[in-house]
Formats: structure tokens, sequence, C-alpha cells
């Protein structure tokens, strides 16, 4: 088969695209683009939304949703607003909330989660101070009145009277946007730089606060910001435990409830006792609450925060935490005791009081309800952090899973690529959920998973758009000549199928017509081509079907080898049923000839077993994938001797030896041209019609007692077994072929030195 220049191009992409270093270096590109956005060397922001997007997923699976019934939250609801009135209410009111709580509901801790950072005017004592002191001065009554009123019409005093001596913190808000400005009294700090000891700088820093007034904030014990933190998507996921602002460290809101409950508790900041960093720094690790020699070590990521462990949906609905409205509080309308020990949180979750978070399990989720969870979380001692070693637990975890993507992910089939990549993938998954369940830590999931999907995507997409470019070639250039079954089996693997020749045991046929000069004679150019194209369109099927490569079409005259470029054992019987089925067909074709009035024609097949050279041969102009050696030689004589002998096919002894399941009839012992050797030649034989296996069996049987009797020159022992076989197949031409010759060598003397090999002087 002639092949045209591209064949050596596309054999040097087939080796580039199969270079290891070539598929290492595209399994190293998404690990290395891994790497790149783990560092922060370059972001990839779909990453960070993917990752939120996880953290999300796995909390909503693993949230409890029970009841925690160590904590209550006093709503100022939709029903306390219809009763009491708008908001904010007079402060007298919260007193009388502040000593029915602890008086008869007896609680532990009450936590206000909202700023009280304007004196309360609404009983009008400032404005009747205000004529006691100017228009109704002159009357000393009057006054005296005035300042008798004023301990009951005082409700910020009221209120700092109910909250003083008890377990109460009020909340704070630092702000960033405001150029500075603040207001009211911030509670005590609970460390300063100092106290650090060493450097940090993963707290956010604030530069303004609101804060409550300051006959509030001294009476109260405690105060902390309720701050949450807001991711980019702006989901709530985490609190800080503590803020900068000017020096000084400030504690949440949370915080500063879980404290109160211990009662004289203090804190410092913890650091991790060995870490590989620079000299002087360390990363906040946790923040270390002291209570009575205790210790208590809550855990913070870089940003000093905590993630908040929701319990549920949240709501007064969602069964996280008991929801008690305010206004039932306020008349006294809760069992007594009903609250006894709990920690109770005032907030506020009507819509309008602009207290609803969008938060990882809901839109519109209670501001105050997220302080609840965290607390929660500090008392079961199962707060969620993002661990500052994050980082190196992502890196490792890439490197690791990269390296064996990129050693392994090349040399492996498609089916097996997929299977590491699920395995993989699969064992990250699960020792990320593990270290997220059994030890409350968030690490990083997306990246990981995108580069081993990345490695999976490159390699097949490398694999397609690569390495199919140079196979679809190689496809389009066997083809016309290699059954589609064996093109798609060297598809799979190109590199075993060079075109460098090499020598190995095939099977070559060449197929002659016999007649067809006869035939063309009467035909015009036209019909001799679409004649010669349905003839070889026939015998190429057949060939193909049986696993044939066809060599070349030479005028009349189709060359084929069985087991190259695809490598066969039973290459000799694919090579003889081949043969066998095209006689088939040219019979079915000699049919058609009859209905178009044509003449018949038959075909002559020579088939040869043996050592041959394989390969890509010819010049820089014209290539051909052939076979060449002395066993190629041999089947062409052997093509032409089918004429001689009166049959069909014609193959060698070591056709015969190899090809099996077929009934072989022993031609002769032949001298070819240009041998010295001589060789057995067979043909297959197959029960015909009216025929039966013993029938053939029988004429096989006394064939071979006719040759022994011809090499032994027993001239009238052959007579009457020709006689015999030609009554058993009067239309094989074989037997009166060697009729003749056994009438001529009748009239010669006896030979003692002849075996009966015939030698053939011309091709």
């Amino acid at each position: 088969m002639i092949f045209d220049n591209r064949l050596p191009t596309l054999q040097r992409r087939l080796m580039v695209s199969n270079r290891p270093w070539v598929k290492l270096g595209i399994a190293l590109i998404p690990v290395l683009l891994a790497v790149m956005h783990v560092t922060s060397v370059w972001r990839i922001g779909p990453l960070e939304w993917v990752d939120n997007l996880i953290y999300d997923i796995r909390l909503r699976a693993t949230m409890p949703e029970t009841l925690d019934d160590r904590i209550a939250i006093v709503d100022v609801d939709e029903k306390s607003l219809a009763e009491v009135g708008r908001w904010p209410w007079p402060r007298d009111k919260l007193a009388a909330i502040t000593q029915h709580l602890f008086d008869e509901q007896r609680i532990a801790v009450l936590g206000f989660d909202v700023v009280f950072g304007e004196p309360d005017l609404s009983s009008g004592l400032s404005r009747l101070e205000q004529l006691a002191h100017r228009e109704l001065a002159h009357i000393p009554e009057f006054t005296s009145q005035v300042q008798a009123l004023a301990a009951t019409l005082d409700h910020d005093r009221l209120f700092a009277q109910a909250i003083a001596n008890r377990p109460v913190v009020l909340g704070n808000y630092f702000t960033s946007d405001r150029e500075g400005r603040t207001s009211g009294q911030l509670p005590a700090p609970v460390m300063t730089k100092e106290s650090f000891g060493r450097v940090h700088s993963g707290s956010i820093e604030w530069t303004g606060y609101g804060a409550n007034l300051p006959i509030l904030m001294q009476a109260a014990a405690g105060g902390g910001y309720f701050n949450a933190i807001t991711d980019s998507d702006g989901v709530v996921r985490s609190i800080p435990l503590v803020s900068e602002f000017e020096g000084a460290y400030y504690e949440s809101f949370s915080l500063a409830v879980f404290r109160a409950l211990l009662g004289q508790s203090t804190i410092e900041p913890g650091f991790p006792s060995a870490r590989f960093l620079p000299r002087g720094y360390d990363g906040l690790e946790s923040i270390v609450i002291r209570e009575n020699g205790r210790a208590l070590a809550l855990p913070v990521d870089h940003r000093a925060g905590s993630l908040v462990p929701y319990r549920g949906r949240g709501g007064p609905q969602g069964g996280s935490f008991t929801y008690v409205s305010a206004t039932d509080v306020l008349h006294g309308r809760l069992s007594p005791g009903l609250l006894k020990g709990k920690v109770v949180l005032f907030g506020t979750t009507a819509p309008g009081l602009l207290d609803l978070r969008t938060t990882p399990v809901g839109p519109a989720y209670p501001g105050v309800e997220a302080h609840a969870n965290l607390i929660a979380g500090f008392l079961d001692g199962n707060t969620l952090v993002i661990p500052d070693y994050a980082l190196g637990y992502e890196l490792v975890v890439i490197v690791v899973c990269g390296l064996l993507l990129t050693l392994l992910l090349p040399r492996l089939s498609a089916p097996k690529a997929v299977a590491l990549s699920l395995i993989i993938v699969t064992v990250v998954i699960a020792l990320n959920l593990w270290l997220y369940i059994q030890h409350g830590l968030v690490l990083p999931l997306a990246t990981a998973l995108f580069m081993v999907v990345a490695s999976f995507v490159f390699n097949m997409s490398y694999g397609y758009f690569s390495e199919s470019r140079s196979k679809r070639e190689l496809a389009q250039l066997f083809g016309t000549y290699v059954p589609p079954e064996l093109v798609q089996e060297m598809v799979k693997d190109p590199d075993r199928y060079t075109m460098q020749a090499r020598s190995c045991e095939l099977t070559v046929m060449f197929c002659d017509m016999r007649g067809f000069t006869h035939l063309s004679e009467g035909l015009t150019p036209e019909q001799l081509q679409t004649l010669l194209n349905r003839l070889f369109s026939r015998l190429t099927r057949v060939i193909r079907k049986h696993r044939g490569t066809i060599d070349k079409y030479m005028g009349d005259c189709v060359m084929a080898f069985w087991g190259a470029p695809i490598q066969s054992a039973d290459h000799a019987t694919q090579a003889v049923q081949a043969a066998l089925d095209m006689i088939v067909a040219m019979f079915e074709i000699n049919q058609e000839f009859i209905k178009n009035g044509w003449p018949q024609i038959g075909i002559g097949i020579g088939l040869n077993t043996g050592p041959m050279f394989v390969g890509d041969m010819g010049s820089d102009l014209r290539r051909s994938y052939t076979v060449i050696g002395d066993a190629v030689n041999l089947g062409s004589r052997l093509e032409a001797l089918s004429r001689i002998y009166g049959v069909d096919i014609v193959v060698g002894d070591a056709v015969r030896r190899l090809a099996f399941g077929f009934h072989w009839q022993e031609l002769d012992r032949v001298v070819v041209k240009g041998k010295e050797e001589a060789v057995a030649i067979y043909t297959p034989r197959q029960v015909t019609a009216g025929q039966t296996e013993a029938d053939l069996s029988h004429e096989l049987a006394e064939w071979a007692g006719f040759l022994r009797a011809y090499r032994h020159q027993n001239w009238d022992a052959c007579d009457t077994m020709l006689f015999n076989l030609n009554r058993m197949n009067p239309d094989f031409a074989l037997y009166r072929f060697y009729a003749d010759r056994v009438s001529e060598r009748r009239h010669l003397p006896f030979d003692p030195a002849w075996d009966g090999t015939t030698h053939f002087q011309s091709k």
C-alpha cells in the first residue's frame, strides 16, 4: 500500500505526543494552578465560592437540629411591638424585664443584643428638669416635686440599677466606615498588645464604635461587640472573638456572655508551642479563658474568629432554642422558674428592626441566635475553626495528590484514570469530613477537588485533542488497507505499531484473476474500471473480514498479508479462511456476470507462511507498508502453480502446519525457480454439494495412496487409483492433470533417483 509524505511526520508526532515528559508537563499544570491559588500568587475566585458552598452543605448536613435548653431568647417580636409599642422601648420596661428574669425566673446570665447609645427621654424628665431650672425656677414646690419624681422618671438610672451587680452583658459595635466617629462608652478591654508578648496582626482592626451610655456600661458586668464577619458572598459564617481598637483588644458579645456565665474569668492569647515561622511571630491559635485555676482554650482562625456552629434553621420555629416573647416577660405571663439557670439573650426578630442576617442555614436568620449558637458551641466544646495550619494542610494534600496523579494518570487507560481520580477524590473528601466531624476543623477542599478533576480533564483532553489527531491520521492512512476493527486496536496504542521494518513470521497471499484479459478485451476503459473496482471491493471486504492487511493492487492481482501491523497467533488460519471465502465471493460475482452476459472469470490464490520483513519501505516520494523476503517470493510462485495444478488455492507446507480446522490435499513436492530445496504444496478441501465428510476422507485417503504409487513409479497402480478418483470427483482438474503426467512418465525408463519432485524453471 502506498503512503504519502505525511507518514514520517506522523511517526514523529506520535513519538512526541507519547513522550512521558510531555504528559508529565500537562499533568503538572493543574497542580501548579492549585499551588498558586493556595499561596495567593494567583487567586481563582470561583474556588473560594465553591469552598464556601462546600462548607455550607457540610454544616447543614451535620446540624443536630435539636433543642438546646441551656439557652433561651427573649424576643422583641411582632407580638411585642403590637402590645408594647414600637422599638426602642422605655428603659423602665427593660428594667422590669431584667428584674423579672433574675428575680422570678432566676436566670444565670442575661445578654442584651442591642445598643443603648442614646438617653431615654420618653418619661419627660428632661423637660421637667428644664422647666424647674428655667421657666418655673421661681416655684420651689415644682422644683422639689421634680426632684422627688426623678428617681422614678429617670429610666436610664432605673435600668442601670436593674442590671447592677448582676451578670448582665451589654452589646456594642465597631465600625470602619464612619471616619473614626465614636459614641458611648466601650467596656474595658480584655487584652492589650503588650499582653500578647509577640507580634500578631490577624485580628480585625476598627476605627470607630457605637457603645452604651456610660451609666449603663458602668453598671453592667461586661460588654461585647456583636459584629460578625461577612464573607465575600454576604453570608455570616464566623464571629471574631477579639478585635483590636486603638491598641487594645475587645471581646465579642458571645465571648462576654460566656465569660459572665463562668464568673471571675480572665482572657489571654493562646499561641502554638512550636511553629516553623519567622522569629518573633506566631499566629494566634486560641483565646484562653482562665477561671479558678482552670484553662479553657477556644480555637480561633487567622482573623481571631470562630465559625458559628449553627444548630438548625433558626427563628422561633427553628427548634434550636427556646424563644420567649418579650411582652410575655414584661407582663409576667411566664411560669415561675421556666427559664431557671438558663443563659438568656435579649434580641429582636421582627423584620423591621434589621437584625436578620444571611447565614449558611437561612437568608433571614436572627442575629441574636447566631450568638446563641456560638455560646452553645463554647458550652459543648465543639466550636468550629479554620486552623492556622490550614494553608500547610492544603498544600500537602495538593502536592501529594498532584504527584500521584502526575505520575500515574499518563500511564493509565481512561477507565483506570477515572477509577484513580475517584479514589483520590473519595480519600480527600473522607479525610476532610473526618477532621470536621471528629475535631471541628474546617479545612479547604475545593482546590484539591479542582486539582484532581482538572488533572483528569487535562490528561483526557490532551489524549483527545493532541494524540487523537495523530491517531486519526493513522486511522486514515491505514483505514483503506486494514480492517476497521484493527485500526481501532492500533489507535489505542500507536507506539506498538512502528513503521520501521522488522522481521517476523507472517502469512502472505497473492490472488490473481484468471480469464480477466479475455474479458477486458471487450470492455471500454470505464467499464473495465468499474469491473475492477467491484471485484477488488468484494475481495477486499473478505480479506478485511478476516483481519488481513491489503498490501497492494497490481493490475488484476491482489496482495495481502496477515500478522501485521496487528500481531496474530492464528494468522495462517485467518488467511486460509479468507482464501476459501474469496472463492465463494467469486462464485457470486460470476453469477452477476452471467446475468450481464459477460464471461466468467476465476482466481488463483497462493498462500505462504514464513519469516518476512515488514515495514514502511520506499523512497521519500513514494512509500509502501509492505512485506519482502524469500517467503513472499515463494507465495508469488505458489499462486502461479494454482493454474498448473487446476486448483484455486495453493499453500506452502508451513501454512498447512499452522492452519487448523481444514482438510488438506497434497498437490506435489516442487522446486520453484530460484530455489534449491523442494517444498510440499497443498490445497484446502471442503465438503461439496452431494458429498459427505466420509466421502471426502475416502477421497483424500485414495489420493494419498496415489501419491505414494506415483513417487514409486508404479504406473499401473496410479492408473487404477486415478480411475477411482475421477469416479469420486469427475470435475476435479487435478486428477486429469496427473493422468497426463502418468501417461508421460510411463514411457520413461525407471529412475531410482527420482522421488516425484517437480522442478519449475520459470515463474
